[in-house]
């Protein structure tokens, strides 16, 4: 069984950035595709990025593209969501993801393919 626990969210002004962990417990990471997905209230979860194990590719949504970059740290077993130039709608429970399987381009952002899911973290953009 997996454990994520997401930290480093918070209330942040538009424009300024912050940095989301992922610490994964009872098993190792480095062999699970890894994704971060959101959720804004009254909306459904949606996906923001995702990243390979084997060739750490990354997949990110169109909206996040160039402002989001998805890292990790199998060493400290470990993923890393950095979010610059930070805008009101990316508001949201952001929760981190792990998926034993492969993940493709077409498959990355589909939450029913992760196998465990965090509880989330907070990320609150003021205008």
């Amino acid at each position: 069984q997996v454990q994520l626990v997401e930290s480093g969210g918070g209330l942040v002004q538009a424009g300024g950035s912050l940095r989301l962990s992922c610490v994964a417990s009872g098993s190792t990471i480095s062999s699970f595709a890894m994704g971060w997905f959101r959720q804004a209230p009254g909306k459904e979860r949606e996906f923001v990025a995702a990243i390979t194990w084997r060739t750490r590719s990354t997949y990110y949504a169109d909206s996040v593209k160039g402002r989001i970059t998805i890292s990790r740290d199998d060493a400290k077993n470990t993923v890393y969501l950095q979010m610059n130039s930070l805008k009101p709608e990316d508001t949201g429970l952001y929760y981190c993801a792990a998926e034993t399987g492969p993940i493709a381009p077409m498959t990355a952002p589909l939450a029913p393919r992760y196998d465990y899911w965090g509880q989330g973290t907070q990320v609150t953009v003021s205008s």
